[in-house]
């Protein structure tokens, strides 16, 4: 009899799924990051064990279904929208961070860098305005979000470097119109910039667990030991040293001869003399 975890997932418990980790997302329960990367986990189960796995630290029901994946609020002029501003200077974003609106992003002869990995998107997407002027607007996202990008670029670069997700998911949407004067803007993923420290996850030991299972290659988490911050990094001596076994100790420093006289040294005298 087979095991109920081991049933296999349909399409449709896939798609329920991604739903339910999207309505987590405008909750604030996810971040970008872990919507994306969960998203991903989700598409690719293949048992309901492991589908289990993503959402078993979420609270609420699983949708029956899973609607369209919803686009973002639509732009109802400047007011709304929450502005980055960096003129013959700097303006950047990261962290952890909350969008409940649409962004907008201009340089002129400076940065401004938009780090969304860590950040809570409490809509159906985000939505960028993103203008460089002489400057440069840099968009960070988690690979496998789904990149649009539009706009236009005059004697200026606008282009994206994210490994998007597969054709057919609803995988999070990310749209930038770019506006690139002999500026650029640019949309890159992880593997383009600096990672980021992530949290481990207990539903992401497992899910490595069950994959491992599956493949017939044990996971095993490999945890580096902790030392306090401002130590020393132990010294790693040879079990032969003479300082670790019971054999002779190290020779002591010789005390300083005297100098030797610049004469030839003398025939002893006889006795007597």
């Amino acid at each position: 009899m087979t095991d109920a975890g081991e049933i296999r997932v349909s399409d449709a418990e896939r798609e329920a799924a991604v739903e339910w980790l999207r309505v987590a997302s405008v909750e604030g329960r996810l971040t970008l990051g872990e919507l994306t990367e969960r998203t991903e986990a989700a598409y690719t189960a293949r048992t309901q064990a492991e589908l289990a796995v993503v959402t078993s630290d979420l609270p609420g029901v699983r949708p029956a279904s899973a609607p369209a994946y919803p686009p973002a609020p639509a732009d109802q002029g400047g007011r709304v929208r929450r502005w980055f501003v960096a003129v013959m200077g700097s303006s950047k974003q990261r962290g952890s961070w909350r969008i409940d609106k649409p962004l907008g992003a201009v340089a002129v002869m400076g940065d401004v860098v938009l780090d969304l990995r860590q950040a809570e998107v409490r809509t159906g997407g985000v939505d960028i305005m993103a203008t460089a002027v002489m400057g440069n607007v840099k968009i960070i996202v988690p690979d496998g979000v789904d990149v649009e990008l539009d706009g236009i670029a005059i004697m200026g670069d606008r282009k994206v470097q994210v490994i998007e997700a597969p054709p057919g998911t609803h995988a999070p949407v990310v749209r930038v119109t770019a506006y690139a004067i002999m500026g650029d803007v640019k949309v890159v993923g992880d593997s383009r910039t600096k990672p980021i420290q992530k949290a481990w996850a207990a539903w992401r030991e497992q899910w490595e667990e069950m994959r491992g299972e599956l493949i017939g290659d044990p996971y095993h988490r490999q945890i580096p030991p902790l030392r306090p911050m401002g130590a020393e990094q132990p010294r790693h001596h040879s079990p032969h040293s003479s300082w670790h076994t019971a054999g002779p100790q190290r020779p002591s420093q010789q005390p300083p001869q005297p100098p030797s006289s610049p004469y030839p040294p003398q025939p002893p005298y006889p006795p007597g003399h």
